[in-house]
């Protein structure tokens, strides 16, 4: 082999503070395991001696504990963008412990290459399953920004990882857009469609050394449905059903992008068993566990993703099985997998879980009352903005009963009314197009809401007068303060806002 083998520690010691460090993967897929790890435990002995020891944190999307929650315990991190999920990490942010920039995914790769977080990437650290002695990098389960990280940095750390199979070769769709002024448009006309190369060409000379590892993905679990995601994804697939019947949606269906989670699981297994709706494609960021069973059955035809966000169980089944998932997966870049130029054009029926909506079709998919980080809002407004349907699901309540999903304005807005097309909580499915906000809040009302809260959104509406949209700007979030004070929504009282 023409690289040097290299420890972890010796990996890490030419990091140094201030650097603005890549990382490969998307979801703790594809992330690497060992080199944070070590970088971790320097940077506790750089503040031991009473020095300063942070880096910058780029990445695709979220990572394992490995990158995000060794580095947030180590104090080790300055920046980091553009999405998370891990616990330590998110109470950091939200003391302002660690600085914290939540991005549309399909952005990251370009505003790293224009220098918006920092003219260079001083070093970036990829996983991958093969190297070849010219460069040919073979990555693993996760793309991310890895191949503008890669091309972009001064140093290239290469986790070579022998718990992830070399059978995994080929399934990757590596392309960078040109740079604007002269972007030619991006030619994916379907899912399953190849522009770019299964391997990552890195320069030899910038290549420091391997370390070798045996570490298999950090896979997150996922609890089991419950009959509340199992009714929600009911309706989602008796709507987008009756919405085929109605030639809304062509007869042969549409690709389909959908988050990540449990209700998003309880949404592909409904689709799954829903016979009246045909065998489809997928265009999106993340792939589970239910859409490999789906592939199994032969419900899902394909799977173009930016990861492979799957159990270990579930991945050793692709391996073992790769003479049938070669040519049913994909794997690209995120800002191939995000891209809004893609998205419009393949015409997504797009799925994405918020925390809250509020009667007007405005949706929050990233802080609790306004100003607790949950995770970011990840890929859902690549999607949601360019879908050809655009769907929010939630349950309808939270905390026992205690919060309601549905509120008179959501605390913070990530996706306006202008994006959102239909709305669905256990309780039935808010269909969005064609109305004006006072019918809006009208069909929200009835068939979103939880039954506690339907009388309290109704009793709001009434206090807030007319106009195009009639608010009230005082009781607004009347709601979230009730439950700040009293920790249950039900107690509002909308007189306390009546002058």
């Amino acid at each position: 082999m023409a690289f040097r083998i290299i420890t972890a520690e010796e990996a890490a010691a030419v990091i140094k503070n201030g650097d603005n460090v890549g990382f490969s993967g998307f979801t703790p897929a594809g992330s690497p395991k060992a080199v944070s790890v070590a970088l971790a435990k320097r940077a506790e002995e750089e503040h031991a001696k009473g020095n300063p020891f942070k880096i910058n944190v780029f990445t695709g999307a979220s990572t394992g504990d490995s990158i995000d929650g060794v580095l947030t315990r180590a104090n080790a991190i300055n920046f980091r963008a553009p999405y998370q999920t891990n616990a330590d990490f998110r109470k950091a942010a939200n003391s302002g412990l660690v600085n914290y920039a939540d991005l549309h995914l399909s952005q990251m790769a370009q505003e790293v290459r224009f220098g918006f977080m920092g003219k260079k990437v001083n070093v970036a650290i990829i996983e991958a399953c093969d190297i070849t002695d010219d460069g040919k990098v073979y990555l693993t389960t996760g793309v991310g920004i890895s191949p503008t990280i890669a091309r972009m940095a001064d140093i290239v750390i290469i986790e070579l990882n022998a718990a992830q199979s070399k059978s995994i070769k080929g399934l990757h769709d590596l392309y960078e857009p040109l740079d604007p002024p002269y972007r030619r448009e991006i030619p994916i006309y379907k899912p399953s469609d190849r522009i770019g190369t299964n391997y990552l060409q890195i320069d030899p000379a910038k290549i420091l050394g391997i370390v070798e590892t045996n570490k298999p993905d950090e896979a997150r679990g996922f609890t089991a449905p419950d009959p509340i995601t199992d009714q929600i994804g009911l309706n989602v697939a008796n709507f987008l059903a009756a919405d085929m019947k109605a030639g809304c949606i062509p007869s042969t269906f549409l690709p389909l992008q959908s988050g990540v989670g449990n209700v998003a699981n309880a949404v592909l297994g409904a689709l799954g068993r829903d016979k009246d709706i045909p065998a489809f494609e997928m265009y999106t960021e993340v792939i589970q566990d239910s859409v490999i069973a789906l592939m199994r059955e032969g419900r899902i035809k394909f799977g173009s993703t930016c990861s492979l966000s799957v159990s270990n169980e579930c991945l050793d089944e692709i391996y073992s099985n790769m003479d049938f998932f070669h040519d049913k997966l994909l794997l690209r870049p995120s800002e191939l997998s995000n891209n809004p130029e893609i998205v419009r054009r393949l015409g997504l029926i797009t799925i994405n879980t918020a925390i809250e909506a509020d009667i007007y079709g405005h949706t929050n998919s990233t802080h609790i009352c306004g100003n607790k980080m949950m995770n970011g809002i990840g890929g859902s407004g690549d999607f949601t903005r360019n879908a050809f349907i655009s769907i929010f699901t939630c349950p309808s309540v939270a905390k026992e009963g205690k919060i309601s999903s549905i509120v008179p304005m959501v605390s913070h807005a990530d996706h306006t009314e202008h994006d959102v097309n239909i709305i669905i909580t256990e309780q039935g499915v808010a269909d969005l197009r064609g109305k004006s906000p006072v019918q809006r809040a009208q069909t929200i009302i009835e068939n979103c809401a939880h039954p506690d809260y339907k009388e309290l959104l109704w009793d709001y509406v009434k206090l807030s007068g007319k106009g195009h949209i009639p608010s009230n700007m005082a009781a607004a979030l009347g709601m979230h303060a009730e439950f700040m004070r009293s920790g249950d929504m039900r107690n509002t009282n909308w007189a306390e806002y009546v002058k």
